[in-house]
């Protein structure tokens, strides 16, 4: 995208701010105001537009880094961002040939634009879902888009994901995801999809694409595939949010959508608990259950009661009634681990997810043994996925340990650590690979 003229808008600085501050400061709005923007932008220039949508907040957040650092900090960053997106926009409607006829409508438009609207209003609710950023995720989940790129185009646009996180989702490579989400792209132009919620059976096709951007925006906020920090707090909490929108509409008032939502309330109800102080990774056996947010957990059980009306039985159901059982636990002796087994033969039913049948072979290793949890994880067809995958190599390496074949735990610990990029999960590889070595001396 080419530079535009316009200046920053003139916003108060607290003060000079350090390049890491400002990085950080950044960052964290991108995640928060991106998917607004991109939305709001999108209503106006159209879907066929929708990158230079994205360009144009992109160009914000760069505008941000380079002004920042001298200037400080503004005062009310989310609106300094807002106003520079309103002001880069006008730019190029201003520029570009294609909306010489529209631009006093799409001008006025963006200039009765406030800041205030997009950085701190509530979405409202009429006919159809008012929320900008539901009404693009509807947009981006059309079905004659492959279901994996629906998702991977609202995470990009919505959820301010980069390609390197969509593919640690997909366990793919991010070569991979930057194609799909071109031809996601070129693919609604193409199909001239409008900006819009469709009516009746059409909307209600797209739910599943919505919610498993839902999905995936919650997993990568439960547990980022990189950084210094295992939870993104602020990514849970969107997700549940766009969640409860969803689950209060009628065309989202669905068994399934009850399902996530309560799966995601029962798994973010233990988030304080997953780390210590220094931000160290707490397995389940050693996190204090005082600290779960007991309130939270009701509502993930109500939810999950309201999932149960009709005959549907999803894989958030599966998956919810697992996080329920883990929470109805007082301690974690007292996990019912064959009920939890139970759900997950009944999730590989329906999936051959290789992730799905590394989870059931640690349920299976609770209730026979770390020898029976070998023997599924070597009864997985296609575990070619799960080769760059730490988690793979941090269960095989406990299973082992288990059996006392340290040697062999302490490779495989070794070869998880290759695969995390998080600090806090390196952490706690390193000091189990320690432990394991230990034994061997």
């Amino acid at each position: 995208m080419s530079q535009p003229s316009t200046r920053p808008p003139e916003t108060p600085p607290d003060a000079t701010a350090p390049l890491r501050d400002v990085a950080g400061l950044a960052g964290h709005l991108f995640r928060h105001e991106a998917g607004k923007l991109v939305s709001v932008l999108t209503g106006i220039f159209g879907m066929e537009r929708l990158q230079l949508a994205e360009d144009v907040v992109q160009e914000a957040l760069v505008r941000a880094l380079q002004t920042w650092p001298y200037y400080g900090i503004p005062k009310n960053p989310a609106a300094w961002l807002t106003q520079t997106a309103k002001h880069l926009a006008l730019d190029v409607v201003r520029r570009e040939k294609v909306f010489r006829e529209k631009e006093p409508a799409i001008a006025a438009s963006i200039e009765q634009w406030p800041a205030e609207s997009i950085a701190g209003s509530e979405p409202t609710f009429e006919d159809e879902i008012q929320d900008d950023r539901l009404r693009l995720m509807f947009a981006c989940c059309h079905p004659l888009l492959p279901a994996e790129a629906q998702t991977a185009l609202a995470l990009k646009t919505l959820c301010g994901f980069s390609p390197a996180e969509i593919a640690k989702a997909f366990l793919t490579s991010e070569a991979a995801i930057a194609k799909r989400l071109t031809r996601a792209r070129q693919r609604l132009h193409e199909l001239h999809v409008r900006f819009e919620i469709p009516a009746g059976e059409e909307l209600a096709s797209r739910l599943d694409g919505v919610l498993q951007t839902l999905y995936l925006l919650f997993n990568e906020g439960y547990k980022a595939s990189t950084g210094d920090s295992l939870l993104r707090e602020e990514l849970c909490s969107e997700a549940i949010r766009l969640a409860s929108l969803l689950a209060r509409h009628a065309v989202g008032n669905q068994p399934r959508t009850h399902a996530l939502l309560a799966l995601m309330l029962l798994n973010a109800a233990r988030l304080a608990a997953r780390v210590d102080p220094a931000g160290n990774v707490l397995r389940l056996k050693e996190q204090n259950r005082a600290r779960w947010d007991h309130a939270m957990i009701a509502r993930g059980m109500r939810h999950l009661a309201q999932s149960a009306g009709g005959d549907e039985l999803s894989e958030y159901h599966l998956q919810a009634g697992i996080a329920a059982c883990h929470c109805a636990a007082q301690e974690y002796d007292a996990t019912d681990w064959r009920q939890i087994l139970s759900l997950y033969d009944l999730w590989m039913e329906r999936t051959d997810s290789p992730v799905v049948a590394l989870n059931r072979a640690v349920a299976m290793a609770k209730v026979h043994g770390p020898q029976a949890g070998l023997d599924a994880i070597g009864a997985i067809r296609d575990r070619e996925p799960l080769e760059s995958y730490y988690l793979y190599y941090s269960v095989l390496a406990e299973f082992e340990a288990e059996v006392e074949d340290y040697a062999l735990a302490a490779q495989h610990l070794r070869q998880a650590l290759k695969f995390t990029e998080v600090t806090s999960e390196r952490t706690f590889l390193s000091k189990r690979l320690a432990e394991c070595e230990a034994h061997l001396s």
